[in-house]
């Protein structure tokens, strides 16, 4: 006999043809449940090299005026650009400071199971912070490195950009799973990718 199971967020009954270990009853559920555990660490938080963007992802001011990658002069404190309703959502600029960020595409499966590459990184990554990107279908894995320009690779039939300096990476803020609200150090990931 089948025990009826319910959604995580809704309380709803789940699907039928649900599978077994699936925690949501629809994207839209999954969604909502991740926008309640949004949260960016201290370490981006704190430097003024925040921006916001369009759906597009063109970069924007918090007033609205185009943005640049390259000037500071653009950037915002994060409770500035958090609190702008302009553009579509958040970016964080990386400047070569040290701050790295690993972007996985399309690493996640519509029931939000990762590929066996990503995981082979997200494993080694360690404790450092990774969210969900825009998508819904990517990571990114936010550390310490260093990565004097950008690199994009595949790996094991996925797709990894390594950025550090001269972009903007839109920030989601949905932490995934159980990772920690810090950065950690990716140097050695880094390496091994290339």
């Amino acid at each position: 006999m089948t025990t009826s199971r319910n959604c995580e967020h809704c309380e709803g009954p789940m699907p039928l043809m649900a599978r077994s270990h699936a925690r949501f009853c629809a994207p839209r559920c999954r969604a909502a449940a991740a926008r309640r555990r949004q949260t960016v660490p201290a370490e981006l938080t704190r430097r003024p090299r925040w921006i916001r963007h369009t759906a597009r992802k063109v970069p924007l001011t918090t007033g609205g005026t185009t943005a640049s990658s390259t000037d500071p002069a653009t950037w915002s404190r994060y409770s500035d650009a958090a609190a702008s309703a302009t553009g579509a959502g958040l970016g964080f600029v990386l400047d070569g400071d040290g701050i790295v960020c690993l972007d996985l595409d399309h690493c996640l499966d519509p029931d939000g199971e990762l590929a066996a590459w990503a995981r082979t990184i997200l494993d080694a990554a360690g404790l450092t912070w990774a969210e969900v990107s825009r998508s819904g279908d990517g990571l990114h894995l936010w550390g310490y490195g260093t990565l004097p320009h950008g690199r994009r690779i595949t790996v094991g039939g996925g797709s990894v950009e390594l950025y550090g300096t001269g972009r903007y990476i839109a920030v989601t803020g949905h932490t995934f799973g159980d990772k920690p609200q810090r950065l950690g150090d990716l140097q050695h990931v880094i390496d091994s990718l290339l």
